[in-house]
């Protein structure tokens, strides 16, 4: 408890958890896969974020956008923690670079989206890294978007041989129970527990009002 709450109040700031957060970090710790299911602002990043600072190596997250790359690493950075991503507006050169950071660097978390797990130069790069987690950010699209036009969701699972070690966080703010299963099968998840908390807002309301135009 006492490294949890060390790390979390010295680069977050934060002196408790959120509902659920603890429960969820203590499941990765455990090295279990875990599909945390977490309402719009009830703090899903901290979940592998922090697990990742106290494990050895690298997290490797996947998320849909690279605008979400951009701002989730910026933020890392202004606290400290060193962070890269990969997108395809960068150079083969650059893209070495940054690999080699990750593998002989001090990096603790590397962004990508799910298409950049197929190609030949991170495949080759990420057999050398010590990696400590995979973190599957906005899971719900291995539904929504992989069985259309980004299939390479449907193979994210195609990682977890070649790091064997290494478990699986999925995370998202909104999943059906099918889209859930769908996540699980997808993901090739053994040992996992699922963590839930409400979706409901109840700082959010809505009105009708009758006008004449």
């Amino acid at each position: 408890m006492s490294d949890k709450l060390s790390i979390m109040s010295k680069t977050w700031g934060y002196k408790y958890f959120r509902p659920g957060q603890e429960d969820i970090i203590d499941a990765v710790l455990a090295g279990k896969d875990v599909l945390a299911l977490l309402p719009t602002g009830g703090g899903k990043s901290l979940c592998f974020q922090l697990p990742a600072l106290l494990l050895d190596g690298v997290c490797i997250v996947i998320t849909p956008l690279i605008s979400l790359m951009q701002d989730q690493v910026e933020r890392l950075k202004s606290r400290g923690v060193v962070a890269e991503y990969i997108n395809s507006s960068m150079g083969k050169r650059e893209i070495d670079n940054r690999l080699d950071n990750c593998v002989y660097g001090k990096v603790k978390f590397l962004y990508v989206s799910p298409e950049r797990l197929k190609t030949d130069l991170f495949l080759e790069r990420v057999r050398k890294m010590v990696v400590n987690l995979i973190a599957v950010d906005e899971a719900h699209c291995i539904s929504q978007w992989g069985y259309d036009f980004r299939r390479a969701y449907l193979d994210i699972a195609d990682l977890r041989p070649i790091i064997p070690k290494a478990s699986v966080i999925a995370l998202t703010a909104t999943a059906t129970k099918q889209v859930q299963i769908d996540i699980c099968e997808k993901l090739g998840f053994g040992r996992y527990e699922t963590f839930q908390q409400s979706y409901a807002s109840p700082n959010l309301s809505y009105s009708v009002r009758m006008v004449d135009d």
